[in-house]
């Protein structure tokens, strides 16, 4: 036991320490329910982090397709007997807790699709068996409706098969299609989603409609200039100008309070939290444990530049959270689910060499 403890890796750990600190932090200034609320969650997190790292990720793989079953189960049931928020069916209640199961199984989707990967077929047949895969679970989340997690699940799929070498002219072969068939897709949107669109190509066009929320965290970002306001003083977020101030749009809070430091601390954290990934995946010798960390660096990435992106302006409004500092139980838990099986894989890993110098 001790020597688990003593394989945490501290370039993981201290980036998201201080990630957690400032988002318990900036929720304080917010709201103090949303502080006690994340404190509990976070503990919850961090006692499910311990656990999981103490796990052989040799045995976990063994249940990539059990556990492939088991998401498509939850995802239909989220639809039978979720709980309706804003038009959305996202959620389902277990003991006062709200879960939310398309971020829950972020980490445990990922044991599945690397479990596949670790083939290294990279064959048009294996291509098009991957997307199989991965359409029932796009099509359960696209239903609920969330967009944002839909997209996030497609694009780490994506890019982990780009990164392994698969074709491109497979991926030609399906973007071409997709374009074509555009026009229909439209329909499959809601109207919400399709505002969000139109504001994102014209953010004049309609600023207390469906503009409002991007010019609100442009405005929000921009006022914090370079040292920000202090925290509790921005002026958007104290006042409720800023909507999902402590969720999808924390990053923007952030930005007026501590200004343009807070927002470097937050891509110095992150930039880490990568790198070592990167480094955990250059040092594997194992097929599985390179594909997982190539998952989990997209993971995180893509909701990084979702999140960021969205706050800033570049990319439509999709209602993506900013891991380990957004409010959420349900993201934060897979936020750290997901580091546990990157410390169980590290630490794997670490012994194995120990083991080979011996």
């Amino acid at each position: 036991m001790s020597k688990k403890f003593h394989n945490f890796d501290p370039l993981l750990l201290v980036p998201v320490a201080i990630l957690a600190v400032l988002s318990l932090t900036t929720l304080y200034s917010i709201n103090f329910s949303y502080f006690r609320s994340q404190l509990i969650f976070l503990i919850i997190s961090i006692v499910f982090f311990v656990l999981i790292s103490f796990a052989n990720y040799r045995v976990l793989k063994m249940y990539a397709l059990p556990i492939y079953i088991a998401s498509l189960i939850f995802l239909f049931l989220v639809l039978i007997l979720g709980i309706e928020t804003r038009g959305s069916i996202r959620w389902i209640e277990l003991y006062g807790f709200r879960i939310q199961f398309s971020e829950i199984l972020k980490p445990f989707l990922a044991i599945s699709l690397s479990s596949f990967l670790m083939t290294r077929k990279n064959n048009l047949r294996h291509f098009i068996s991957v997307f199989l895969l991965l359409a029932p679970i796009l099509v359960l989340i696209f239903l609920q409706p969330d967009l944002g997690n839909t997209l996030i699940y497609l694009f780490v799929t994506v890019l982990t098969m780009i990164f392994f070498g698969f074709s491109y002219r497979y991926f030609a072969s399906i973007i071409l299609p997709v374009f074509i068939f555009i026009p229909l897709l439209w329909n499959f949107l809601h109207q919400y989603q399709k505002q969000r669109l139109f504001s994102f190509l014209n953010p004049t066009a309609d600023p207390l409609g469906s503009s409002y929320n991007a010019i609100q965290s442009l405005i929000t970002v921009g006022s914090g200039m370079f040292l920000g306001k202090g925290l509790g003083q921005g002026t958007q977020s104290s006042l409720s100008f800023l909507p999902e101030q402590h969720t999808d749009f924390i990053f923007a809070t952030i930005s007026e309070q501590l200004g343009f430091l807070g927002n470097l601390l937050i891509l110095v954290c992150f930039a880490v939290i990568l790198l070592r990934i990167y480094s955990i995946f250059k040092n594997s010798n194992d097929d599985f444990c390179g594909v997982f960390s190539a998952v989990a660096f997209f993971i995180i990435l893509v909701q990084f530049f979702l999140n960021i992106g969205m706050n800033i302006g570049i990319i439509p409004i999709v209602g993506v959270t900013l891991p380990f500092v957004s409010y959420g139980g349900s993201s934060l838990l897979s936020s750290f689910i997901l580091l546990g099986f990157l410390s169980a894989v590290s630490s794997s890993e670490k012994e194995s060499v120990t083991l080979q110098i011996r």
